[in-house]
């Protein structure tokens, strides 16, 4: 049996890894600052704590876990990366969080630990064409993320790299383009682009509008929690010890992303325009190294995932408001 430890393991992806991670016998530990929202932890053991804490980190590492897989990010959707004010709090927690685990997973002789980066990493100027983004991952330098958020998860896949090197411990890393489906927030400012407008739909009147933030022709791609899970488990068992995308290459614009979760909540909604924080203009994960390592790529069509996460979402804001 697998000893693994997921930090982390109150979040959204933590949740659903946990539960995979469950099915195929293993003996998990989760920890985080909080339990998971919407469900209930399947962790043998859940611990909760705070891992800027040192001392609260090293109690996790008691053993030499074959596997650690580390989530736990203060991190959030376009609301919360790019107003500003929340740039330090990003910076310091993220970065503390993991200069912690590192040195308490070498020390424990742990054998693999995987780091969850993101698409934020890439430089602002392959972005700013929404119709042609490039996200080829030799094309993180030289370097130009356009928010904090993204140079903290520069400077940490750096940091794990490091750590591969001079402290005999494999790595692997992932850089996540745009997780989304049920168990995730959907409310509060931290909600990423689909979630937001699955309970802005589920809330809206029939003949109501739907708001969006810019004019809607700003792109995206956007992974179903279930394929990044598997992406993220077939990288952890591969020899890769590359930075890889786990997202897909379904690229849409938020007006599309906007008319498809419409279409789904069979209403009548026309789509009203807002200023806000918007990021990149466009990106899209390239997926031809995972392919090209892996022999897998994300395959599942945007809608199906959209129409599983809004009716969760619906369930949650319809019930909660009536």
């Amino acid at each position: 049996m697998q000893h693994i430890l997921v930090l982390g393991a109150g979040g959204f992806i933590g949740t659903h890894l946990t539960d995979r991670l469950k099915q195929e016998g293993a003996w998990v530990r989760g920890a985080d600052l909080k339990r998971p929202e919407f469900s209930t932890s399947t962790a043998d053991e859940f611990v909760t704590g705070d891992l800027r804490d040192q001392r609260f980190c090293v109690s996790l590492f008691d053993r030499p876990f074959d596997e650690v897989y580390q989530l736990a990010a203060d991190m959030g959707g376009a609301g919360f990366i790019f107003t500003g004010e929340n740039d330090a709090d990003i910076m310091h927690n993220s970065a503390t969080i993991s200069l912690n685990v590192l040195d308490c997973a070498t020390k424990a002789k742990c054998r693999r630990i995987f780091y969850s980066s993101s698409a934020c990493i890439y430089p602002e100027r392959n972005q700013e064409d929404p119709d042609n983004p490039d996200c080829r991952e030799h094309t993180a330098y030289p370097a130009d993320p356009d928010s904090e958020y993204g140079w903290e998860k520069l400077f940490s896949e750096r940091l794990y790299q490091t750590y591969a090197r001079n402290k005999n411990i494999e790595v692997r890393i992932a850089r996540y383009h745009n997780i989304f489906g049920p168990l995730g927030t959907f409310e509060g400012g931290r909600e990423k682009a689909p979630a937001a407008l699955c309970r802005k739909a589920a809330l809206a009147n029939d003949g109501g509008s739907l708001e969006i933030w810019g004019d809607g022709r700003q792109t995206r791609s956007f992974l179903y929690v279930d394929e990044c899970i598997e992406g993220t488990l077939r990288l952890m068992r591969s020899d890769i010890s590359e930075p890889l995308n786990i997202g897909s290459e379904e690229m849409v614009s938020i007006a599309d992303l906007a008319a498809r979760i419409i279409a789904i909540s069979s209403k009548s909604l026309t789509v009203s325009n807002k200023d806000g924080p918007l990021g990149v203009r466009g990106r899209n994960s390239n997926n031809d190294l995972i392919r090209a390592q892996l022999g897998w790529s994300p395959t599942a069509p945007l809608n199906d995932g959209l129409r599983a996460t809004y009716d969760w979402i619906e369930s949650k804001v319809v019930r909660s408001d009536g």
